[in-house]
């Protein structure tokens, strides 16, 4: 059975800021010669990563609404140069949107239950996905997405 990460996406105003700061990383690592791969690093290692890695995904939280996801491919521990075990969050690079549900703030990463993960946009929500970031922000923050 597969388990879901929640995170809050500090830095990012919408989705679209999100897959940019992944392209720029990617060619980043690409330009350098390095292995062309998405992570994001956490301090805490996931005791559930066998769950989490056999289909869940990284939901992110933008704005106080979960937005999209990243399906975790790996989790991967290892000591930092101060020697303080981390571990990095192999991510597929393509971000999915889904439909927004309200988060509150919260510190580190929460796991995420596949039955109160929100689904992933529909063709039936395609208009919405090509609605104007702030638009759909200024909507949700009235209460009508």
């Amino acid at each position: 059975m597969s388990l879901n990460m929640l995170k809050l996406c500090v830095g990012c105003d919408s989705v679209e800021d999100l897959e940019e700061w992944i392209a720029f990383r990617l060619d980043e690592r690409r330009r350098a010669g390095e292995p062309v791969e998405q992570f994001h690093t956490t301090r805490m290692v996931p005791s559930r990563g066998d769950e989490l890695t056999a289909g869940g995904s990284l939901y992110w939280v933008i704005k106080g609404n979960v937005q999209c996801r990243q399906r975790l491919l790996e989790i991967r521990p290892f000591t930092d140069s101060e020697g303080i075990g981390r571990c990095h969050l192999i991510l597929d690079p393509t971000v999915v949107r889904t439909d927004w549900q309200p988060r509150r703030a919260f510190q580190g990463w929460r796991y995420l239950k596949i039955a109160d993960a929100p689904a992933d946009l529909g063709q039936g929500n395609a208009a919405f996905a090509e609605m104007p970031p702030k638009l759909r922000l200024e909507l949700a923050e009235l209460g009508l997405l």
